[in-house]
């Protein structure tokens, strides 16, 4: 059996920095990151074989929590079907009959392979779509690592401090606005100088890369109305929330705050792949009908609605649309957010939580954050400890303090129960 280290060591000969995607070297947390071999509902165990209650569900898509049976049943299915075709397949249209079925804001939608290529194809859709070159952005919010979007993000660019990536060509990002995430006034004075030159705005609704962070409803209503003023489309990045905050995702969630809200155009990706390589875009017909092969907008993938990947999100959504499946989800998930915050308070440590759905995040601050600056503010190396009290304990959290946690169905009160009872521990270091 090779240990954690040695694998790292192993693979820093191979892999940059040992990993293929950053925030998975524990750079920001010190130490030696876990390599996983197998995982099972809940948990996860490492090449040494010690087990961690799962809190990361590979960053989102295991909602119903790891090897499912009825997830694997599809997934077995359609493998021994064949693994892919390039051409079109029946499961592609129940896919996306099943995303707009929740989804009232999309009439159609176009299946990718990442969350990154879907974040790319919509941004060249809503530029093709209004003839405008423009888009707007929000400081702390991550739109995957298309070259346009990579200004100021948040996830593994807010966890080594870098503002921006290098191999990106300020031309490339002219057209780029960033502006600060729940600022009105700000976003106000954009749209009045700028706003005939927008293509679109887009944002996360409750911005996952920067921990958990809401947009405010009256943020929301504005950039609605600002947008709709202007002729702006706005853009839902829903790769994280889409189907993990609520069954109709996190737009349905400030529909039902905001009377008629719905967004232009919508991004999804992690739950709706269960766990497979699979995202989307999707909108309303008119924009839609702007891609290839129907209109001028340019976008293909050889692996765009892979047969697998596609029963494996079909066999997820199912599931999560069972009666009671949301809140339940969400009444364990803030369960663990209000024992978190309630040991804290009795170790006297400030710390407030938040959760929607499945998602969950927590600072070590007095109040919430309401944007990327004020999480910068907050006390990252009482996290850092607190991140290793935990993993010490069998508890995985993300490593990173700018990144959201994921519940799992799995997840059981002892689960929870457990996980608070080691944060107890956790805070005294």
């Amino acid at each position: 059996m090779q240990t954690n280290e040695q694998l790292f060591a192993r693979a820093q000969r191979v892999i940059p920095g040992g990993v293929n995607s950053p925030v998975r070297a524990f750079r920001a947390v010190g130490g030696t990151p876990r390599f996983i071999q197998r995982a099972q509902g809940a948990y996860m165990w490492d090449a040494e074989g010690t087990k961690y209650i799962d809190y990361i569900g590979s960053w989102g898509p295991m909602i119903l929590g790891h090897g499912h049976p009825a997830v694997l049943e599809a997934v077995a299915k359609a493998a021994a079907d064949g693994f892919s075709f390039g051409a079109p397949t029946e499961r592609e249209i129940e896919l996306a009959e099943a995303i707009i079925a929740q989804v009232p804001s999309v009439e159609q939608v176009r299946l990718v392979s990442s969350g990154t290529e879907a974040g790319m194809s919509a941004l060249r859709l809503a530029r093709g779509a209004t003839g405008r070159s423009k888009i707007v952005k929000f400081e702390g919010c991550y739109h995957g690592h298309a070259d346009a979007l990579l200004v100021k993000a948040g996830s593994g660019l807010a966890t080594f401090g870098f503002p921006t990536s290098a191999g990106v060509p300020p031309e490339v990002v002219q057209h780029t606005l960033v502006l600060e995430y729940n600022k009105v006034q700000q976003l106000e004075a954009a749209f009045s100088e700028h706003g005939r030159e927008m293509a679109c705005v887009m944002i996360e609704p409750i911005a996952g890369n920067m921990n958990f962070v809401r947009a405010s409803v009256p943020f929301m209503t504005r950039l609605r109305e600002l947008c709709t003023a202007h002729g702006v489309l706005l853009v839902f990045d829903e790769v994280m929330t889409g189907f993990r905050v609520a069954l109709g995702s996190a737009q349905s969630v400030y529909a039902g705050l905001i009377p008629g809200f719905k967004p232009d155009m919508s991004v999804f990706g992690k739950v709706i792949g269960g766990g497979m390589p699979l995202a989307a875009f999707g909108g309303t017909r008119d924009v839609m009908s702007q891609l290839a092969p129907l209109g001028p907008v340019y976008q293909a993938g050889t692996l765009s609605g892979n047969p697998v990947a596609t029963a494996c999100g079909l066999a997820t959504l199912k599931e999560i649309a069972k009666p009671g499946f949301f809140e339940a989800l969400g009444a364990r998930t803030r369960s663990l957010v209000d024992g978190l915050t309630a040991v804290a308070r009795q170790a006297g440590v400030p710390m407030v939580g938040d959760s929607e759905g499945g998602m969950f995040g927590f600072f070590f601050a007095d109040a919430l954050p309401q944007n990327y600056g004020v999480v910068m503010g907050t006390d990252k190396e009482r996290f850092n400890r607190f991140f290793h009290g935990m993993l010490d304990r069998g508890v995985y959290l993300a490593p990173a303090l700018y990144e959201a946690g994921f519940v799992s169905a799995a997840h059981t009160e002892a689960d929870v129960a457990a996980t608070v009872a080691a944060a107890a521990e956790a805070l005294k270091r």
